[in-house]
């Protein structure tokens, strides 16, 4: 098995094709992470959620960090952003980057699932929903692949990049 490090271009491009992670916060020197679906787009990961401990913490310390990778048979790519989360308040002044958010996340397939379906335990709850970016101020990445070796006997077809 080799594992190379990824550039920033081929860790963005991976970014721009993955739709589950996982994101990481803190608050009061207590970790928790936690499943998102996303879309990427201009060095931002566009989310939707509802209120909730993720949204709370979030609130508390922004600083944030997102996993996302892919497995194929023999081989896979491990993505990390470092960044800063960003809530778009339903307000006027925020309708324009709610309304991209909203178009950007419509374009994957049961985008709002896991926010609503979480919800479907607390009837009582609000279904506001909650669109917010996380701005990628740092992103580092390693990719697995077979050896020569390996790949002969596995005939592994790679991952895109």
């Amino acid at each position: 098995m080799l594992i190379h490090d990824m550039t920033d271009q081929e860790c963005l491009n991976a970014l721009a094709r993955l739709r589950l992670g996982r994101l990481g916060c803190a608050r009061d020197n207590q970790a928790y992470v936690v499943p998102i679906y996303f879309t990427y787009h201009s060095r931002q990961l566009y989310s939707f959620s509802r209120l909730g401990q993720k949204i709370d913490w979030m609130r508390a310390n922004p600083r944030v960090c997102v996993e996302a990778d892919e497995l194929n048979h023999s081989q896979w790519l491990s993505v990390v952003v470092f960044g800063h989360y960003e809530e778009f308040p339903d307000v006027p002044e925020y309708k324009a980057q709610r309304n991209r958010a909203h178009e950007l996340l419509q374009r994957r397939a049961m985008w709002w699932q896991p926010a609503y379906v979480a919800s479907a335990d607390h009837v009582a709850d609000p279904l506001i929903p909650i669109f917010y970016c996380i701005h990628v101020d740092r992103v580092t990445g390693h990719r697995a692949m077979p050896n020569s070796v390996q790949a002969a006997t596995l005939g592994a077809t790679p991952i895109r990049q």
